[in-house]
């Protein structure tokens, strides 16, 4: 479930007791790892553990620590090494002008050499920064490093910082640090930041999260880092360790393994995923560029039927709420979603659906009462607090009839269902307290306001 995407498995005392960190991390349900190397000698090293061990993979640079040692010989090698299948990563490279144990001048040259090996060898970086952030951002971009991607391991930066290695093509690696006490900015980061833009990892030996703090560090430790990550952001730790491991894999190549999703778990909710048809076609929708939601793949190839969604839910009181959503608009399929609810309400489930609120528009009749005894909760994209707004954000074929209809089935939908929430998404300049004003003047019908960039 979870990939620890940093640590040096030939640094004393991991080395001497390898197979059994491995075991360990392996029953703490850690199924991946990447070993890195900080010289020659330890890149070579995190080879050979990379090749004793099914799941363990290897990156390969000079640490700035030793970039004296990175001559045109010994990038020779490291570019051999590159080469090695088990290598999906050039790291760990950077600057550190914390302990300045190298010239900056030397750094500076041995990080640009590897930043043009990784491009050569078409891999990502990882990058070590310690007190040089405005340093480290110039040379990614001067060497082209956004081409091959790559992520700021144990982030130091502030949140300004990360959007902008976000905006660069990284991804930001989040460490044990996260479970200390002045962690505040770290924490920050991870509140504001999408889960689908971070990683985890132990940095072990060193860094050891909570309660193991003062203590070798070790990849059996990283659901630590996922739970107080989990805790940041109101999700599960389940949740956490199953989006930074398809982060991971999508960044490092790494094949990955799974299914079309028709019902899908995040936090304690099922959710129902029954068509990938929408009456709109929203300008912030996240599947203009993917179908995965929270690391679950909803690209359907076919509309599941009553008997396979139901089939799939089981025993649905396992759940908190079940929730029809999915990637597209379930009431298009409004006989199958009565159909479903039906059956699970009578199993003692609480029914949720996710809607733009057009179905009365779209099946030209006023379906809320259809829903009444069968859905608890009714969350509805209004998304504008005006027509034109709306029209503009959520296109569709029904154009300047769309907004009126959405708003009548917010003012119908109380009188049927007995909590109806009006969503709207912090679009980037939309005007936001004029959609609350909306949404609050309607009676029965509360207001709650969606990230933007982040989904599920």
């Amino acid at each position: 479930m979870f990939f620890d995407t940093h640590a040096h498995l030939d640094i004393s005392p991991l080395r001497e007791t390898e197979s059994d960190v491995v075991a360990r991390a392996r029953a703490a349900g850690v199924g991946h790892i990447l070993a890195v190397g900080i010289d020659l000698e330890s890149s070579a090293a995190a080879i050979e553990i990379a090749h004793r061990h099914e799941g363990v993979y290897a990156a390969v640079g000079v640490h700035p620590h030793d970039a004296a040692t990175l001559t045109p010989d010994a990038l020779v090698e490291l570019e051999r090494l590159a080469s090695c299948d088990k290598v999906v990563a050039i790291g760990e490279i950077g600057l550190d002008y914390y302990r300045d144990r190298c010239p900056r001048d030397l750094q500076q040259a041995a990080f640009r050499a590897q930043i043009r090996l990784a491009r050569r060898c078409g891999l990502p970086v990882l990058i070590h920064d310690r007190d040089a952030h405005d340093d480290v951002l110039a040379i990614l971009k001067d060497e082209g490093a956004p081409e091959v991607g790559g992520v700021l391991h144990c982030f130091s930066g502030d949140l300004a910082m990360a959007f902008e290695v976000v905006s660069m093509n990284f991804l930001v690696s989040i460490p044990g640090t996260v479970t200390y006490k002045n962690a505040d900015t770290l924490a920050e980061v991870v509140r504001s930041l999408p889960l689908e833009k971070l990683l985890i990892e132990t940095d072990s030996p060193y860094l050891a999260p909570i309660p193991h703090r003062g203590k070798p560090n070790e990849p059996s430790y990283v659901p630590l880092v996922a739970a107080k990550i989990a805790a940041l952001k109101s999700v599960t730790a389940e949740d956490v360790g199953r989006v930074t491991s398809l982060n991971a894999k999508r960044l490092f190549r790494l094949p990955v393994d799974e299914a079309v999703r028709i019902s899908y778990k995040i936090r304690n909710s099922l959710y129902l995923n029954l068509t990938n048809r929408c009456t709109n076609a929203c300008v912030f929708c996240a599947k203009r560029h993917d179908f995965h939601v929270k690391g679950h793949l909803l690209q359907l190839a076919d509309e599941p039927t009553v008997r396979a969604v139901l089939d799939e839910v089981g025993d649905p009181t396992r759940y908190d709420e079940v929730v029809f959503c999915g990637f597209g608009e379930p009431l298009l399929r409004l006989e199958e979603v009565k159909s479903i609810a039906k059956v699970l309400k009578e199993k003692g489930a609480t029914i949720r659906i996710n809607t733009d609120g057009l179905a009365s528009l779209v099946h030209g009749r006023n379906v809320l009462p259809e829903l009444s005894g069968l859905v608890d909760a009714l969350s509805v994209s209004m998304n504008a607090g005006d027509a034109e707004t709306y029209a503009k954000i959520c296109p569709n074929r029904y154009g300047a009839a769309s907004f009126p209809a959405l708003i009548d089935f917010l003012r119908e939908a109380p009188k049927h269902v007995p909590s109806v929430t009006a969503t709207v998404v912090a679009l980037p300049g939309l005007d936001t307290d004029a959609a609350r004003r909306l949404a609050e003047s309607i009676p029965g019908v509360t207001y709650r306001l969606r990230p933007y960039d982040e989904v599920g």
